[in-house]
C-alpha cells in the first residue's frame, strides 16, 4: 500500500486538502483504506501506561477524526490507540476556509481550522457506537481530545461539561490547552491559569469517575521557554494529571520553508516540527524525573523519528501529518521497524527504550 498510495499521492494533493481529507474519511467509513501490512503483534511492544494496555506505542492524533466517525477503521490500520476530537460542547464552524495548507517538499502542514465539530451531541453516539462495535479491534484504546468554543469566557464550563458528558466512554481524556487557533486558548498554559483550571478539571473527573476515574492529559504546546515549562511541569504534578501530550503545532517558520507557505497563519506541523517537539519531550522527561507518561507527537513518519522521541522520554507516540505523506501503512511500517531498533539496543520490550537517552 505504501507504493501504491505513493503513486497515487500526487492525484491526492492536487485537491484542496480539507476536501481530500473529507473524502478519506467517507473511503474510511466504507471500509475503502485498508494497510496492506499484516498489523504487528508482538509483546515487545506492549506496554501498560497511566492504567491502560497499550498493545503497541502509535496512536493516531486529535484532528484526524474530529466527529469520532472512524474510531473503528483507524485502530484496524495497526493503530494501538486514536486520540478523537478536539470536541467541543457547542458545534462550531471553525475558521473560514481555505485553513489547511501542504508543503510536500518539506512534508509539512499549516492549518487554522478552529476546532470545526458537530458538537458533544453529534459526537458522543459516535463515540458510544464505535466502543459497542464488534469489530473494534481487542485493545484498541480510545482517547477523547477536548476543547472549549470559541468565545467561552470561562473555559473551565467546557470542560467540566465535556468530562461529565464523556469521561464515562473514554479510555483516557486531554485537556487540549495548546492549539494556537483559539483566541485566548494558550493563555491557559501560564501558571496561575493553568493551576486553576486543573484543579477543578480534576474534582469534576474524580466526582465523575469514582473509584476508577478517567486518566487525565494535557496537550502543550512546543513554543513554551524554559521559565515556562518548568513551572508547567510543577503544575502538572502538583495537579495529579496522568500524563502530558507534547506537542501540538508550532508558530514557528523556518526560513527554509516556501515564501507563499510560510506566510499562512495558523500551526505548523511535520517535518519542521520534529526536532522542536522532540527537545521539549527531553526536557519535560527531565523536569519530572520520568515520573509523568508522554506522549510524543510531531514529525514522525518513520519508527527512527518514534524511537528518538522514546529514547528522549515519550511512552507512546502519535502520528497525523506523517500519515498524509506516507499513508495508512505507517503505523505498521513504523511498529516493524520499532522492534528491529530495540533488538538493536538490546532491549526486550518498548518500556526499556524510554528515556534511554537520559541513562
Amino acid at each position: 500500500m505504501k507504493n501504491l498510495y505513493k503513486l497515487v499521492r500526487p492525484c491526492v494533493f492536487k485537491i484542496a486538502p480539507e476536501t481530500a481529507h473529507g473524502m478519506t474519511i467517507k473511503a474510511m467509513k466504507a471500509g475503502l483504506v485498508r494497510s496492506c501490512c499484516s498489523n504487528i503483534d508482538d509483546a515487545a511492544l506492549g506496554q501498560r501506561i497511566f492504567g491502560l494496555d497499550f498493545e503497541n506505542p502509535v496512536g493516531m492524533a486529535a484532528g484526524f477524526d474530529k466527529n469520532a466517525e472512524v474510531i473503528v477503521p483507524v485502530l484496524k490500520l495497526g493503530f494501538g490507540f486514536t486520540e478523537v476530537g478536539t470536541v467541543t460542547p457547542k458545534p462550531q464552524g471553525g475558521n473560514p476556509r481555505p485553513r489547511i495548507f501542504r508543503d510536500p517538499e518539506n512534508e509539512a502542514v499549516i492549518n487554522r481550522m478552529g476546532f470545526p465539530n458537530g458538537g458533544v451531541r453529534v459526537f458522543k453516539p459516535n463515540l458510544d457506537k464505535a466502543r459497542s462495535n464488534p469489530a473494534r479491534p481487542d485493545g484498541g484504546i480510545i482517547g477523547v481530545n477536548i476543547g472549549m468554543n470559541k468565545g467561552q469566557a470561562n473555559p473551565v464550563e467546557d470542560y467540566m461539561e465535556l468530562i461529565k458528558e464523556l469521561a464515562d466512554q473514554a479510555d483516557y481524556m486531554t485537556v487540549n490547552i495548546s492549539s494556537p487557533n483559539t483566541p485566548g486558548l494558550r493563555d491557559l498554559q501560564e501558571k496561575d491559569a493553568l493551576s486553576e483550571l486543573l484543579s477543578k478539571i480534576m474534582k469534576t473527573i474524580r466526582r465523575v469517575g469514582g473509584d476508577y476515574p478517567t486518566p487525565l492529559l494535557v496537550k502543550l504546546a512546543p513554543d513554551l521557554k524554559e521559565k515556562q515549562q518548568e513551572e508547567i511541569a510543577q503544575t502538572l504534578m502538583e495537579n495529579q494529571v496522568s500524563g502530558v501530550i507534547l506537542t501540538n503545532t508550532t508558530l514557528d517558520r523556518p526560513d527554509f520553508l516556501p515564501e507563499k507557505f510560510r506566510t499562512e497563519t495558523g500551526g505548523l506541523s511535520g517535518a519542521p516540527l520534529r526536532d522542536k517537539s522532540t527537545d521539549t519531550i527531553r526536557s519535560f522527561y527531565k523536569l519530572t524525573k520520568g515520573k509523568l507518561p508522554i506522549i510524543g507527537v510531531g514529525g514522525i513518519s518513520t519508527a527512527k523519528h518514534a524511537y528518538d522521541k522514546i529514547r528522549a522520554g515519550a511512552s507512546l507516540i502519535q502520528v497525523y501529518t506523517g500519515m498524509v505523506y506516507e499513508g495508512p501503512d505507517i503505523a505498521n511500517n513504523i511498529n516493524k521497524g520499532l522492534l528491529n531498533l530495540l533488538d538493536q539496543d538490546g532491549f526486550s520490550n518498548i518500556s526499556q527504550a524510554i528515556g534511554a537517552d537520559h541513562k
